[in-house]
């Protein structure tokens, strides 16, 4: 079977709608840059190395690329410690090869968004060094206290990488705050002059043609108060600084001033934020941000974020999209990014069924309801890192979580087990574009970071050329997500779930009626088996998702077995069975959802219709 025939006959190209903000029908691709592509040997990505690879890029399909920082750094968080806004960090280039990088971008129809760090920066900043110094300025660009009474920090907040959130500093002979590493300093956002500077950094980019920002934890930039925290283990005192009202005071001044003149798009990474918290950041009316990064449905088989494993149960993971799906105006859907394990190992199958549940989990992404982000290695299926010990690591946070736990007496071997899969490096190993043993084509020199040694056998070059890859797959996935309005501009509805399998429909786009309105596009049901047995579909669930799709006769003739619209295991037709991983697409009739005693109804067609 041909890798089209998997796919049917899509419908027709979607209509471009003058409504639609260009994000939001986009297909984003999240670059790591140390970790894509090298090109001059020193086993670091780079810029150059990007503009090498923007052809590979536009052949996946995406439209817009979304770069983790380049600025200069001293490189205690990989890169999300700045010392310098406006400049490239050498190591990833110069101004003038990022200039060459959004030209060349733009000429293949891609757009460039930066990431903007601005919670804090590095402690090497100019801005932190004349703080210490108390030279004007600067004095009050960061949050420092004296220590209390008893010579003890100033409160009993946590940071993000555990132990106090305060840092002594002897040459001004105060505390200051640090929600993250202790070279990252929070910024005053109390200060106006704080808010006058990123203002400018944010024009700098903009002038230079980036078409807007990734905001790092930018829930988190206010600090409302600096009383002790409520009793909590972990990150004590986030009730003073999470979601506080005078970040979205800060959000509003920005959009006003500067992202709306240009025209720029954002999209916010949120830290605990809940659903209300979230839509106070992002809907429309709020003009705040564009979409929000939410971590629920990434944490379904976790205690406490990816840490502290729990089992997996599909109906969770659907409960947890659905809130959002329903709940945002429009959502930012993603699996993977640079913080987070490659999904295929997470959620599914990396060694029996590796191939089969990347794809499920392609489908997924690719039909969600929202701006679909695809992080670079996801659309070839990478695993997780083969690590072996904590000397393998290059991530500051596993190695802080390691000292917790050792001081917790937790055993070396389970530290370890907790480590290896939750790791952030577990996203950033280098790019595969080939199985050469030496740099695997990202790199001529040693890589920065561990190659997976499977990259022998998984890589770019490998699946461009094989039909039935987990690359092609996603690219015809991202083909029909563009063709259907339904698929990218549709609604969302829970079908069904339970531990192992879960369903959704994809409701066509309302449009208002008139003289010129276009033939609508079907609805769209998704089904996935998201574990490693074969499922059989109860009736009522397959009647109330099938009937009435394929059959346009009329009186007693039986229904057909629904056309797969998308399959990842190659299936033209869907019998109530779901193998292993499988993930199929279905065009679902225009009825009301199955529920008992409806399940001979008919449409007007007298079709049996979704009961």
């Amino acid at each position: 079977m041909s890798p089209e025939s998997t796919y049917g006959s899509p419908p027709s190209p979607r209509r471009a709608l003058p409504q639609d903000p260009w994000w939001k029908t986009a297909v984003f691709y999240q670059i790591y840059p140390r970790s894509f592509q090298d090109s001059n040997g020193d086993g670091i990505g780079d810029i150059p190395g990007i503009i090498s690879r923007l052809d590979e890029i536009a052949a996946l399909g995406v439209t817009a690329v979304w770069l983790s920082p380049l600025y200069r750094s001293p490189d205690a968080d990989n890169g999300y410690d700045i010392c310098d806004y406006c400049d490239i960090d050498p190591r990833y280039g110069t101004l003038s090869d990022f200039d060459a990088l959004v030209a060349a971008a733009e000429q293949r129809g891609i757009r460039i968004v930066m990431d903007l760090v601005i919670n804090h920066t590095s402690d090497e900043h100019p801005w932190f060094q004349a703080s210490r110094a108390r030279i004007e300025p600067y004095t009050d660009y960061y949050i420092w206290r004296p220590a209390d009474s008893n010579d003890k920090v100033p409160n009993n907040w946590t940071g993000f990488f555990t132990g106090s959130a305060w840092e002594w500093d002897n040459r001004r002979q105060e505390y200051y705050l640090h929600l993250f590493d202790v070279k990252q300093p929070d910024l005053n956002y109390h200060n106006p002059a704080v808010i006058a500077e990123i203002k400018q950094i944010m024009r700098f980019w903009l002038d230079r043609g980036v078409a807007g920002f990734r905001c790092d934890v930018i829930s988190l930039l206010y600090k409302t108060s600096l009383d002790d925290g409520d009793g909590l283990a972990i990150l004590r005192g986030l009730e003073h600084y999470k979601a506080q009202p005078g970040t979205h005071e800060i959000l509003r001044e920005l959009r006003r001033d500067v992202l709306d003149p240009y025209d720029a798009f954002t999209v916010g990474e949120t830290v605990m934020v809940t659903l209300q918290e979230a839509k106070d950041l992002c809907d429309t009316e709020r003009g705040e941000l564009d979409l929000v990064f939410y971590f629920d449905h990434l944490e379904v088989d976790r205690l406490f974020a990816r840490y502290g494993p729990k089992p997996f149960r599909a109906a969770t993971l659907l409960h947890r999209l659905t809130t959002w799906q329903q709940g945002l105006e429009w959502n930012a859907v993603y699996l993977e990014n640079h913080d987070q394990p490659r999904i295929v190992s997470h959620y599914g199958d990396d060694k029996q069924f590796w191939s089969r549940s990347a794809k499920l989990f392609a489908v997924l992404l690719l039909t969600l309801r929202g701006t679909p982000f695809i992080f670079q290695g996801q659309e070839i299926g990478m695993t997780n890192g083969d690590f072996s010990s904590l000397d393998d690591l290059d991530d500051v946070e596993s190695r802080t979580m390691d000292t917790l736990m050792r001081r917790a007496m937790i055993p070396q071997k389970v530290r370890w087990w907790l480590i290896r899969t939750a790791s952030r490096d577990n996203a950033r190993t280098p790019y595969q574009w080939n199985g050469s043993a030496l740099g695997a084509g990202f790199t001529t020199g040693e890589p920065w970071l561990g190659l997976n040694s499977n990259s022998v056998w998984l890589n770019h070059a490998r699946q461009t050329t094989d039909p039935s890859s987990v690359l092609n797959f996603y690219r015809k996935m991202i083909r029909l997500r563009a063709s259907s309005d339904t698929l990218s501009r549709g609604g969302f509805e829970p079908v069904h779930a339970d531990d192992h399998v879960m369903a959704y429909r994809r409701t066509p786009v309302q449009e208002p009626t008139g003289d010129h309105q276009e033939a609508q596009d079907p609805a769209y049901t998704v089904w996935l088996n998201l574990s490693g047995k074969t499922r059989r579909l109860k009736e009522p669930w397959l009647t109330s998702t099938t009937a009435g799709t394929n059959n346009p006769t009329t009186g007693s003739d039986p229904v057909q077995p629904p056309i797969c619209v998308a399959s990842n295991t190659g299936r033209r037709t869907l019998d109530g069975i779901l193998l292993p991983w499988e993930a199929v697409v279905i065009r679902s009739g225009q009825a009301r959802p199955w529920t008992a005693g409806h399940d001979n109804a008919r449409d007007s067609r007298g079709v049996p219709g979704i009961g």
